[in-house]
């Protein structure tokens, strides 16, 4: 088994972009342009873990219109990545059943396996095989929360000698870690409330679910920390100071003003001030969602205003002490407080992070904070923005100085309205992937070929939501060659 700080460890350090691939990848197709050869890297049909015809379909609809034979080549690459190596579909109980793998790592994050297969949503109203997946995604995700509302990741089958299990906290051999983070219990609400409102298709909505929804506001509601410190604690041994908690596994203290304490941050580093800002703006939205679902569906209508209530309450909360008033930008946003006064002014590549937020609809892009905000954090005022030779963007200390995530590029092109930015921001990613034709977790500001992760699906699939998303809007050619 192979951890993300493991992984790094035994190789993608080494930045070999010519490395050896994963056994799925052979060439398929051809694109060749100015001289070079850009040959396809997706599984052979036979050798793929899932196959949708929309999806495909898809694909040669949006190469068509790409001009950049390399950006063409790197989306037939990055948008099926999930489901042609991550994917494991079947049945349970009777029900859709899907595990989805990180990519390199053999194990199911709640966070990642939702934003992996988010892309497809759209093509579920005309593919009822792709539509079964995401329910099964949705089932097993339920299924997780069940088992702990506390973990972040998960095995498909129980391993009593797995990697984590001497980490100090209540571990159980279906967790493959259990780190506290609050959007590992958001990410399965947004997929579920969208696969809802997309296909119009409740049949999700079962008694597991509901119980696992109940978990959700449960554990919320504990890690507000009004009352006591709650159940959860977490430390580990080892040479990282943010793969461990401090205070005997508790953290820094909190003031409880009503904002949720994520012991985590999405990167799997443990926060500083306990109150995530990004976090707890995911989690207002996703209570509301919750509650829609209560009140229209399960007919849960108390449990639908102990949500609402709660959302409210986090909401007021993130006014009142998320927000710092910049002496170059003006108001903005905190990456993290503790509700004592100290706040932490930064971002990190992975989201929720200050950047993304209006990707998540958790605020409108037009929001005047989150406008003085982005400029903030899309800049070298922000510790962890890094610019060099090959590009610039934001990245984090999970991997640490000089290495920019290309899922923070991704983000700002996502979240952005003006052309020559997202025109920037493909002309990078186009150029940063190291000549493998895939997103990867980082690369180094001065030398792409210096990459962290050469099989990180999530990466791969934003990529896809890109493009797919710049064809709506007929920006495909911003990038011409």
């Amino acid at each position: 088994m192979t951890t993300r700080r493991e992984f790094i460890k035994k190789g993608s350090l080494g930045f070999v972009a010519a490395a050896a691939s994963p056994a799925w990848v052979m060439g398929q197709t051809k694109i060749s342009s100015n001289g070079m050869t850009y040959v396809s890297k997706r599984p052979a049909l036979a050798l793929r873990n899932f196959s949708s015809k929309s999806v495909d379909q898809t694909i040669a609809r949006i190469k068509s219109k790409i001009k950049d034979p390399k950006l063409a080549w790197m989306f037939e690459n990055c948008y099926p990545n999930t489901l042609d190596t991550t994917v494991k579909f079947g049945t349970r109980n009777g029900k859709p059943d899907t595990f989805v793998i990180t990519g390199d790592i053999d194990a199911m994050w709640l966070r990642d396996s939702s934003a992996q297969v988010w892309p497809y949503l759209p093509l579920t109203t005309e593919d009822a095989h792709l539509r079964e997946m995401i329910a099964g995604v949705i089932h097993h995700q339920a299924q997780c929360i069940l088992i702990d509302p506390y973990a972040n990741a998960f095995n498909h089958d129980p391993k009593p000698n797995g990697e984590w299990m001497k980490d100090y906290t209540k571990m159980n051999p279906m967790l493959h870690e259990r780190k506290w983070e609050i959007d590992s219990l958001c990410y399965p609400v947004r997929l579920s409330y969208n696969y809802w409102k997309t296909t119009n298709n409740t049949s999700v909505f079962d008694d597991d679910w509901k119980n696992a929804m109940h978990s959700v506001l449960k554990t919320f509601r504990e890690q507000q920390r009004k009352n006591d410190l709650g159940p959860y604690s977490f430390r580990r041994v080892t040479d990282r100071q943010l793969d461990t908690v401090c205070n005997d596994g508790f953290g820094n203290p909190v003031n409880p003003v009503g904002l949720i304490v994520s012991s985590f941050r999405p990167s799997d580093d443990a926060t500083t001030f306990g109150f995530l800002v990004p976090s707890n703006f995911f989690a207002v939205i996703s209570l509301r969602q919750i509650a829609e679902i209560s009140d229209k569906v399960t007919n849960e209508k108390n449990f639908a205003a102990e949500c609402r209530s709660l959302a409210n309450e986090v909401e007021e909360a993130l006014h009142k002490y998320a927000v710092y008033t910049h002496p170059k930008y003006g108001k903005i946003y905190a990456f993290e407080v503790d509700g004592f006064g100290n706040q932490y002014i930064m971002d990190d590549a992975n989201v929720p992070s200050l950047l993304g937020l209006p990707y998540l609809g958790a605020l409108e892009k037009s929001d005047p904070i989150y406008q003085n905000t982005r400029k903030f954090v899309w800049s070298k005022d922000n510790p962890y923005f890094f610019e060099g030779k090959a590009g610039y963007g934001i990245g984090g200390p999970h991997i640490g100085y000089d290495m920019i995530w290309p899922m923070s590029i991704i983000m700002h092109a996502l979240t952005s309205s003006n052309d020559e930015e997202i025109r920037q921001d493909l002309r990078m990613l186009r150029d940063t992937d190291g000549d493998t034709g895939f997103m990867h977790e980082s690369f180094h500001k001065d030398d792409p070929s210096h990459f962290t992760r050469k099989w990180f699906a999530w990466a791969n699939t934003l990529f896809g939501e890109l493009m797919v998303k710049l064809e709506k809007e007929n920006k495909l050619n911003l990038l011409k060659s």
